[in-house]
């Protein structure tokens, strides 16, 4: 009875060694090209899911699949004609899909051809928002400037605003251009004030800016000119300023006024000193894109020295 007992362990122990050995034989099998594999597999997943959670299109990719699921449960069944019709439909819905998710996947293809690799695939939960905060204030200074708006916009960066944030009011919304226009209509109750963006968010309208001392500014210059500047120069923050006489759009940085700027100008000026600041701040300088890729995908860590 012993013996029985201890056969059938040794042979419970062997079929285990067996198993652990097969494993060890597929592990030692990957190589870098089905890392790579695994990791653009992997991140073009995720975009899809953030895609389907950053929009409503949940219902229409649930209805999708019970489609699939139907047409797949017909043809199990022989039920030729429904499985004609189900085939019909979502091969028209292919089409129906592309039409809806349009303005999404324009927003998609719009990015890709602007980015560069590594904000494509590193920081993707800051990256969309900051770019889309972006575009919606470049044609809103668009607009401003050929209606001749004045406006005054603070970007904050790695220093912390919530000093000038408690001289305003308080908004925390997303950027729209149609918002940011009428936050600085003429007659609006905030359009005298500063608008501050953090992180990708309107913060606060309305604010109250120091204003510059230095005497080598341009006498033209008016009270927004001077408030930009002397952010600049007290924090690393950048300022965007339309002018109400000239509708001329300039930035601040670093206590230096560019002025005169059109909309591309200005489109490359943020996206340059915004994301790429973004990027930097998250990944260590001794810290490679491959060293990313690797980082996300479990068992493949690199050891840390």
């Amino acid at each position: 009875m012993k013996e029985t007992a201890d056969c059938g362990l040794m042979g419970r122990l062997n079929d285990f060694m067996d198993y652990i050995q097969m494993i060890w034989q597929n592990l030692s099998a990957i190589n870098i090209s089905d890392v790579v594999d695994i990791a653009v597999v992997s991140f073009l997943i995720y975009q899809v899911v953030k895609l389907v959670r950053e929009t409503s299109s949940a219902r229409i990719i649930r209805g999708v699949i019970i489609l699939i699921a139907a047409m797949w449960i017909s043809n199990i069944l022989q039920l030729t004609m429904v499985n004609y019709l189900f085939r019909a439909v979502l091969t028209w819905g292919i089409v129906v899909i592309a039409i809806v998710f349009q303005p999404e996947l324009r927003r998609i293809l719009e990015r890709m051809g602007r980015s560069k690799l590594s904000s494509l695939m590193l920081r993707n939960d800051m990256v969309p928002m900051e770019e889309q905060a972006i575009l919606e204030i470049v044609h809103a200074c668009s607009e401003m400037s050929w209606s001749r708006t004045g406006a005054l916009i603070i970007f904050e960066r790695r220093e912390n605003l919530n000093d000038i944030i408690k001289t305003g009011t308080v908004v925390n919304a997303d950027v729209k251009d149609e918002l940011v226009r009428n936050i600085f209509y003429e007659g609006a109750p905030l359009h005298d004030g500063a608008m501050i963006i953090r992180a990708g968010r309107i913060q606060a309208a309305g604010c109250v800016l120091p204003l510059s001392p230095n005497p080598n500014l341009a006498k033209e210059l008016g009270t927004r000119h001077r408030a930009a500047v002397g952010m600049s120069e007290r924090f690393d923050s950048i300022s965007l300023v339309v002018s109400e006489e000239t509708g001329s759009i300039s930035i601040a940085m670093d206590g230096r006024l560019q002025r005169h700027l059109v909309p591309e100008q200005l489109d490359e000026i943020l996206h340059s000193e915004l994301l790429v600041n973004i990027l930097e701040d998250e990944i260590p300088k001794d810290v490679t894109l491959l060293d990313k890729l690797l980082d996300k995908i479990p068992g493949l860590r690199r050891n840390k020295k």
